[in-house]
């Protein structure tokens, strides 16, 4: 059973992702088809990445023994897809995240200078009262 430990994490971690995005509509809940392309590129960027690693001998597959065990390709493990498919989407969902948190505290600003503009005898700077 520890042969798909790594596999299930993964899956189970990226679950999680995915709920954190459905709840505040982050990545693939706010547009899926650009989250789709991104996720597309962005995985077969990395396996581009690792097959030229691997070609080069600087990749090789380690005997974990909470791995599968399945490979794919020569020193291309089952798992290792699936953890690039997770690397991009969490790095997605934090991403959206983190733009979502800077425009509300930009928004925040933006009201409370606004607010503040007034006196306190209800004219805005720089107007006689």
């Amino acid at each position: 059973m520890t042969g798909f430990a790594y596999l299930t994490a993964l899956l189970v971690s990226s679950l999680g992702m995915l709920i954190i995005d459905y709840r505040y509509n982050l990545f693939f809940f706010a547009r899926p088809r650009i989250a789709a392309a991104i996720m597309a590129v962005g995985v077969i960027g990395f396996l581009l990445w690792d097959a030229a690693g691997i070609g080069l001998g600087i990749f090789l597959r380690g005997d974990a023994f909470i791995a599968t065990g399945i490979v794919l390709a020569p020193h291309m493990p089952l798992e290792e897809p699936i953890f690039l498919a997770f690397l991009v989407l969490c790095t997605m969902v934090i991403y959206t995240g983190a733009l979502r948190i800077i425009h509300h505290v930009r928004n925040r600003r933006r009201t409370k200078n606004a607010a503040g503009r007034k006196t306190s005898y209800g004219a805005s700077k720089g107007q006689a009262s």
